[in-house]
C-alpha cells in the first residue's frame, strides 16, 4: 500500500492551507494494521513545511513521527526535491540540523533524490549559507543527506527503486524558463508499484504541459495536479480554466493541490465535483492498496 499526505495544499503565499509539501508512505498490510510505515518520503519540504509536521505527529496514525514532543525526522528516509523556491526547500536545513544535532545519537542522512543539476545548485545556492560549517570545519551536502543524483531529461529518468516493491520517475516540469522549456530545473514525479503496475502522477510546479504528460496520468491510479485559481494567467502554474480543458477521464481522478487562500470562497465550487476535489492539508490519501 502506498499513502500520501499532503503536509499542505497552498501556493507559496498561503497562510490557511500552508505550502505544498507531501508525505508519502509506503505499507506491507497498512496504517490501520502497523504503527509507522515501512518507509517514508518527502515530497519537497518548504518553508511550512517544519510546523505542519509538528501538526501532524499529533494526529491518528502519525505518532511514529514524535520524539518525546518534536518531530522525528529520522523516520523519514527519503526526500524527493522538484526545485528550490523556498515553499519547497525552506524547512531542509532545519532537518537537517534536527538529524546532525537533537537526538542525542550519531547523524542521520536521510536520501536525498533529485536531479543531478537540482542537487548542485540546492547545496551552492540555497543550503551552503547556513549549513556550510560544522564546529571545526567546512561542511557539504554530503554531511546531512546521502545524495541520489538523476539523470533527467526531456522525456524523463530512469526509474530510482526507492522500496523493493515502488520506484519513482522524475520527469521534466515548464515552471521557470530562462530562454527555452526546461531550461530552468524543475521536477513531477510518478510512483509505481513494481508488482501490479498501479501509479501515481505528482505534477510538481508547472505551467500547464499537459501534451508532455499525458501518458503518465493517464496511465494513473489518481493524480495529483497543481493549480492556480485567480483570474489572470502564469506561465509558471497551471490556471483552472486550462486545467479544465483536461479530458474528463482524467479530471474525474485528479485531485486540485497548490490553490490560493480564497478556495472555498464560493468561486470554485464547480470544481470540487469536476474533479476528484481540492486536495486536503494533513488527509492521508491511499494512492494504491
Amino acid at each position: 500500500m502506498l499513502t500520501l499526505t499532503f503536509l499542505g495544499v497552498g501556493n507559496a503565499f498561503a497562510k490557511r492551507n500552508l505550502q505544498s509539501n507531501a508525505l508519502v508512505e509506503a505499507w506491507s498490510v497498512g496504517p490501520d494494521r502497523q504503527p509507522a510505515p515501512d518507509a517514508a518520503l518527502l515530497i519537497d519540504l518548504g518553508t511550512t513545511g517544519p510546523q505542519a509536521l509538528h501538526q501532524l505527529k499529533a494526529q491518528p496514525g502519525f505518532g511514529y513521527l514524535d520524539h518525546a514532543g518534536i518531530v522525528d525526522y529520522r523516520r523519514i528516509g527519503s526526500i524527493f526535491t522538484t526545485h528550490q523556491h523556498s515553499d519547497h526547500i525552506g524547512g531542509l536545513e532545519e532537518l537537517a540540523l534536527m538529524n546532525t544535532f537533537a537526538y542525542g545519537g550519531p547523524p542521520f542522512r536521510p536520501r536525498m533524490i533529485s536531479s543531478a543539476q537540482i542537487l548542485d545548485n540546492l547545496w551552492a545556492q540555497s543550503l551552503q549559507g547556513g549549513l556550510g560549517v560544522l564546529q571545526g570545519r567546512r561542511a557539504g551536502l554530503e554531511d546531512y543527506f546521502d545524495p541520489k543524483p538523476l539523470s533527467v531529461g526531456p522525456e524523463g529518468a530512469e526509474q530510482f527503486p526507492w522500496t523493493a516493491d515502488c520506484t519513482l520517475e522524475a520527469f521534466p516540469t515548464d515552471h521557470v524558463r530562462l530562454q527555452h522549456k526546461y531550461d530552468w530545473p524543475s521536477l513531477g514525479v510518478v510512483f509505481r508499484d513494481r508488482v501490479s503496475g498501479a501509479s501515481a502522477f505528482f505534477s510538481g510546479d508547472t505551467g500547464f504541459n499537459f501534451d508532455a504528460y499525458a501518458e503518465r496520468m493517464g496511465a494513473a491510479t489518481c493524480c495529483f495536479h497543481e493549480v492556480h485559481l485567480g483570474n489572470e494567467a502564469l506561465p509558471v502554474h497551471s490556471s483552472l480554466e486550462q486545467m479544465r480543458t483536461l479530458p474528463p477521464e482524467i479530471k474525474r481522478k485528479t485531485h486540485l493541490y497548490h490553490y490560493g487562500d480564497d478556495w472555498d470562497s464560493g468561486a470554485y465550487a464547480a470544481a470540487e465535483s469536476e474533479f476528484a476535489g481540492f486536495a486536503r492539508p494533513l488527509k492521508r490519501y491511499v494512492l494504491w492498496a
